[in-house]
């Protein structure tokens, strides 16, 4: 197989970043905002998600990452060797996501927001797999209204704050059912005070013929 055919194999793994943005200021209890993939969406058609997707080139070079060298060291744990996203490519890709698909922007002045919390290798055999990396993002680092999806791209529809409490009677992918329950926790743990990162973070690795789960500490 030549270079550029290997490229295009639909089972290469992609790089991807994911932004799970935290409202705990919502009026019913701590709330995720999520929307809802099309029904002809090659990957995960007609589920609930959360903003993200692919690394991409402009990711590799720009501006500040918004993440803590802690977070940092963790991201690059366990590292592809085949793959060139850097710690700060990925968060800049969390970052470019959020802003395309809901129109949110972190404030300039937010340091060290986007915590690293999980991640994920999308099982072999699925049209389009990815090593997907999950931020976590309080909504009070957000600039602006954060109800104001105005410039929001249309790739994802119903875009809403969804309580926490009701998020998983949604029809979503596995893995989000799974990060759910993550985030839930850390938010219990933080109550009214900062976020901040786990002990370790839950790694579903599907890169063998076994999956393969660990603790990136």
């Amino acid at each position: 197989m030549t270079a550029a055919a290997a490229a295009l194999a639909p089972d290469r793994l992609r790089d991807a970043a994911t932004v799970i943005l935290l409202d705990r200021d919502a009026p019913g209890g701590p709330a995720v905002l999520m929307g809802m993939r099309g029904a002809a969406a090659a990957f995960m058609p007609s589920k609930y998600v959360f903003p993200g997707g692919a690394v991409d080139p402009e990711d590799r070079d720009g501006g500040p990452a918004a993440l803590s060298p802690a977070c940092a060291a963790r991201l690059a744990a366990e590292a592809r060797p085949e793959s060139d996203a850097t710690p700060a490519a990925l968060a800049r890709a969390a970052l470019r996501e959020m802003d395309e698909e809901t129109g949110l922007r972190l404030d300039p002045a937010a340091q060290d927001s986007l915590i690293f919390a999980f991640r994920a290798i999308t099982p072999p055999g699925r049209p389009r797999r990815f090593d997907a990396r999950f931020f976590l993002v309080d909504a009070r680092h957000i600039a602006g209204d954060r109800h104001d999806f105005s410039r929001a791209c249309d790739e994802l529809s119903h875009l809403h704050w969804v309580p926490l409490a009701q998020a998983r009677a949604l029809d979503l992918p596995f893995i989000t059912e799974v990060v759910l329950a993550e985030i839930e926790a850390l938010a219990t743990a933080a109550g009214d005070g900062p976020l901040t990162a786990p002990s370790t973070v839950p790694f579903f690795d599907n890169r063998g013929t076994e999956p393969r789960f660990v603790q990136l500490s």
